[in-house]
């Protein structure tokens, strides 16, 4: 049984770890392709459901209706679902080829609703194999993706909480299958300069912001942790002490980071991770300038439904 906060280092699955992130970029390039753009691409953005990383639904390439594809991490499978009925299971074990796996969902995408071409190219990683060649990533340790999910699930849980009283514009939790990790962002209602001119940057970061989120950790960063910045950085963002005091700024980063570790091993481990997030949040808030009114709006219960 896996237990319902676990422990959880990149190093000691990094290679379904991998597998696993290739195999979400393949339903986050159909989302790219298929579902209406959104302000700072939003619409690319991927769900952690109660069975896995999904993408929401998508219009179906022939007009037929809408479709679905995911990862079930309860059945190891990856699925294609269209909204009339069908729908296709592919196999990610025993250690199938990332390249077997996405020509193989493709495939099911236009058999169910329509052909559907996608960018092949993997993004925000360091290897570069087109994902419908890709043969080196094909480890795929069924336990290890269980603990990976119950971890998942729980900080899922936890950023869905810390954003419901916001009364101002906010994303649901969105699962990045770029940088493989569970984000929500809170914005301001005002714009931004980007950072930079790429494609990602330039689009993505053209608003205020303050997102908190969880990652699994990867090669650079083994460790599994909440993460929490704002956009833009103001000077002496960093200089404070976050609660709880395990919380602190990571200088490579550029971010304030909770360990994992030390989330599951207190009392209430979710009670902690939220404690991070408003912390981050209200600091942010207030060195950020954001309206003093909106920001509070945050600290309440979530709003009662009328």
């Amino acid at each position: 049984m896996t237990p319902a906060w676990p422990s959880l280092s990149y190093e000691t699955w990094s290679d379904t770890c991998d597998t696993l992130h290739a195999h979400t970029q393949v339903l986050g390039k159909l989302s790219v392709e298929l579902a209406p753009p959104e302000p700072q691409l939003q619409h690319a953005a991927l769900r952690l459901s109660a069975r896995g990383w999904e993408t929401h639904s998508l219009p179906a390439p022939d007009g037929s209706g809408a479709i679905v594809a995911g990862l079930d991490l309860r059945t190891n499978e990856a699925f294609v679902e269209h909204s009339g009925g069908g729908e296709t299971r592919i196999s990610l074990t025993p250690n199938r080829p990332v390249g077997e796996v996405t020509r193989e969902t493709v495939e099911a995408v236009g058999r169910l609703g329509g052909e559907v071409t996608i960018n092949p190219t993997p993004q925000e990683v360091p290897w570069t194999s087109p994902l419908d060649e890709d043969s080196e990533h094909a480890t795929y340790d069924t336990d290890q993706a269980a603990n990976y999910f119950a971890a998942a699930s729980q900080a899922a849980v936890v950023l869905a909480a810390f954003k419901a009283a916001y009364r101002g514009r906010s994303s649901p939790v969105n699962a990045w299958w770029g940088t493989f990790d569970l984000a929500v962002a809170l914005f301001s209602g005002k714009p931004a300069k980007p950072p930079a001119d790429d494609f990602i940057t330039r689009n993505g970061g053209d608003a205020e912001l303050i997102e908190i989120g969880w990652w699994p950790g990867d090669r650079n960063r083994t460790g599994a942790a909440f993460f929490a910045f704002a956009h833009p950085t103001p000077d002496g963002f960093a200089d404070v002490q976050l609660n709880p005091p395990a919380a602190h700024w990571d200088r490579d980063l550029g971010e304030f980071v909770l360990d994992w570790e030390d989330v599951r091993e207190s009392p209430d481990p979710r009670a902690l991770a939220l404690e991070f997030a408003h912390s981050a949040f209200r600091h942010a808030c207030e060195v950020c300038g954001w309206d003093p009114v909106l920001a509070r709006s945050a600290e309440g219960d979530p709003p009662p439904v009328n």
